[in-house]
């Protein structure tokens, strides 16, 4: 966690009105709220202010409207499901700015809540306009980041509003931040990290950073292929990307340097097909068939794996190892998910994990709970990972 930044938690809020920038931006059809974990990890940032005796402004943003009014974007969805979590009434603005909101914002009674319209309802948020931000902050005290997942976006409900209220982290904003601390500046070694996924050109900047501080590197997923290519096998139908192949090689040679051991699987599932419960074969990696693709790890690197994590004291998990969505694809992803929760659960390993499709293969394995911190980021948590500084934390840093 950088020093510079204030939390909330150590903050007299009584009376105060705190306008806090949350990520409410959850599945919702019909009117019906598909996921509601985002909802749930703002509870204790909300119970904090609430108990503490605050006046409680919640912004969010949810889906791309691109700043006109969209009714499959308002957040007035949210007042119900926010109100049975927090047990409290939820009050709720039509807008987020103007006379009508900030009316309400006056009114507010110590521990009351009060839920504003959907603020990508107007172009001037993205655009990080600064007399938007003013108009934010009116009749507010103190402003709160807990929206970790937005950060790394220059908005005027998180950047340019810290020019016109005092600025502080909040819970959930201090956990991801520590977590991610825990594995990329100062881990417990040895450390691992598992990048998974399809693609190594979107995961070049990741990959890169992430040798200069890891013991190891596994990688898996149709990326893994890439590599295998660099090294000179012959990968068959298997999902490759013919132009990365040279930054491939690039990163193996300069892994060697820095003194992290790249793990790229041994054998693998192979199927003439890209479809559920289809004929498979386990194969080593340098003789798959030139009529066949590699869609999951095979057994030895299940092994091979299980003995690093074994052997390590911190990994960092992102992106599945297959194409866990299919049967029987997901079983190296799943294995070595409950071989990583069972070392967490008997204190052996620090797990933190997230970004892109991690969450949904963990929640499908069946440990989601079991891992020392599960971000609920996604593009946040990898340019993170990339070692890009987000513009919404530095701002908090900067705050006096």
């Amino acid at each position: 966690m950088p020093s510079l930044i204030k939390n909330i938690i150590n903050e007299n809020v009584l009376g105060k009105t705190v306008f806090i920038r949350a990520d409410l931006n959850i599945p919702i059809s019909d009117g019906k709220i598909l996921d509601q974990t985002r909802v749930e990890r703002l509870i204790p940032t909300i119970n904090f202010l609430k108990s503490s005796g605050a006046k409680i402004v919640i912004c969010s943003h949810l889906g791309r409207p691109n700043g006109k009014y969209n009714k499959d974007c308002t957040l007035k969805p949210l007042v119900e499901i926010l109100s049975k979590v927090l047990k409290t009434n939820i009050r709720f603005s039509n807008s987020c700015v103007g006379q009508e909101v900030f009316n309400i914002k006056t009114s507010l009674q110590a521990s009351e809540i009060l839920l504003l319209e959907n603020v990508r309802f107007h172009e001037q948020e993205t655009k990080n306009n600064l007399s938007f931000a003013k108009e934010l902050s009116k009749g507010c005290d103190l402003f709160v980041n807990d929206a970790f997942s937005c950060s790394h976006r220059a908005h005027a409900s998180l950047h340019a509003i810290t020019n016109f209220l005092p600025a502080y982290s909040g819970i959930l904003l201090d956990e991801e931040i520590k977590a991610l601390t825990s594995v990329l500046s100062s881990p417990i070694k040895p450390v691992a990290a598992l990048v998974g996924g399809s693609k190594v050109s979107t995961k070049i900047n990741i990959i890169e950073n992430l040798i200069t501080k890891m013991d190891y590197l596994i990688i898996g997923g149709a990326m893994a292929n890439t590599f295998l290519v660099a090294e000179g096998l012959n990968v068959g139908k298997s999902l490759f990307e013919k132009d990365s192949v040279n930054v491939a090689k690039l990163i193996l040679n300069k892994s060697k340097k820095l003194n992290c051991e790249i793990i790229l699987p041994i054998d693998v599932i192979v199927s003439k097909t890209f479809q559920e419960n289809q004929n498979t074969e386990i194969v080593s990696s340098d003789k798959i068939p030139v009529d066949m693709m590699a869609l999951d790890v095979g057994p030895k690197t299940i092994k091979k794996i299980s003995f690093i994590f074994e052997n390590i004291k911190t990994l960092l998990w992102n992106g599945p190892l297959g194409a866990f969505e299919l049967e029987p694809f997901g079983q190296g992803t799943f294995s070595l998910a409950k071989t990583a929760s069972n070392l967490t659960t008997s204190k052996k390993l620090i797990t933190v994990a997230g970004g892109g499709d991690t969450s949904s293969a963990l929640n499908k394995a069946g440990v989601s709970d079991k891992f020392t911190y599960i971000s609920s980021a996604g593009g946040a948590f990898l340019e993170w990972l990339e070692g890009i500084e987000l513009p919404a934390i530095s701002v908090l840093s900067n705050n006096k």
